[in-house]
């Protein structure tokens, strides 16, 4: 299992995510507060508060597919700001 935190500017990002995570052949979950949606359902992500960032967790073990995975999600990862 991968787990990893997403965040989405605009509707296109969620819509390319959801294309993206659609053509995937394991699992895929956002999860915001106490809430958990297919990543493949669209209509499942817009029921999420989008103005925080989401949680993703993939349901595989398989280095390969994990490291595609990284690769093509890697526009939406969330990166925490620091105050340095």
């Amino acid at each position: 299992m991968y787990e990893e935190k997403l965040y989405f500017n605009t509707l296109e990002d969620v819509k390319r995510f959801v294309n993206l995570a659609m053509l995937k052949n394991y699992e895929l979950d956002l999860i915001s507060g106490k809430y958990t949606v297919n990543a493949k359902s669209i209509m499942g992500i817009f029921s999420l508060d989008l103005t925080k960032p989401c949680l993703l967790r993939a349901n595989t073990n398989d280095e390969n597919e994990l490291n595609t995975l990284k690769n093509e999600i890697a526009e939406f990862v969330y990166k925490e700001e620091t105050n340095d």
